[in-house]
């Protein structure tokens, strides 16, 4: 099989990191505080991937726009306050520094702040795998296909030569906005059936059924 990928684009939370029942936990607690109606597992999970504002946007769409950065304040300290429990997926360290031998450049596009990719850039040890990021803080949030375009820039990579990793729509849309393609997992936010509206080139149920599948393309 000739190569066909020098650029793997990874989403972060729910596609490297199992991050998801926390990240919806947060956004649950976050309403709570703020006395707002808790949305239901579905709804909080749907907005995994987005930048905090658009997310709160559509999880209390009732809310005074002067209010979004307390909701914001508010999942923040949910967050943070057990985000140390949080691990990696089976596979993904692994899967990546194997990647990473392979010759292939790697990189994240991922909804977190830079601050909160940052750390937990540091707190896994993974920073050095990845060739460059790029967060909501510098781009327009996805599927705005702003993250990958600056990344196949920044790395002279060709978009058609790119495959975006998520496990949310957003992800899947900004890839096909990005004119690259896309693979999803079914693992983190959205699920199979969703993901699959999206045309992506393959559903994966796991990190380590992704990697068998990508392998073979980058040597």
């Amino acid at each position: 099989m000739a190569k066909t990928f020098d650029l793997i684009v990874f989403d972060w939370d729910g596609t490297l990191m199992d991050s998801t029942a926390h990240i919806v936990r947060s956004i649950q607690g976050a309403c709570a505080d703020l006395n707002l109606p808790v949305p239901p597992r579905e709804r909080a999970s749907h907005v995994i991937g987005l930048g905090l504002v658009d997310a709160m946007r559509y999880v209390c769409p009732g809310l005074e726009p002067e209010r979004y950065q307390d909701m914001v304040v508010a999942y923040r300290d949910h967050y943070l306050s057990g985000d140390e429990t949080i691990e990696l997926f089976a596979g993904v360290e692994q899967g990546l520094a194997e990647l990473k031998a392979q010759g292939a450049f790697l990189a994240v596009a991922t909804g977190k702040s830079r601050a909160g990719l940052d750390r937990v850039l540091a707190k896994t040890g993974l920073a050095e795998l990845f060739d460059a990021t790029r967060t909501v803080d510098e781009c327009h949030s996805k599927p705005h296909p702003a993250m990958l375009l600056e990344l196949t820039d920044h790395l002279g990579v060709d978009a058609r030569r790119t495959l975006m990793v998520g496990d949310t729509t957003h992800d899947l849309m900004m890839a096909q906005n990005a004119g690259t393609h896309g693979a999803g997992v079914s693992y983190g936010a959205h699920p199979a059936g969703e993901l699959a509206a999206c045309s992506p080139l393959g559903i994966f149920d796991s990190y380590p059924s992704f990697h068998t599948w990508l392998l073979p393309q980058l040597n």
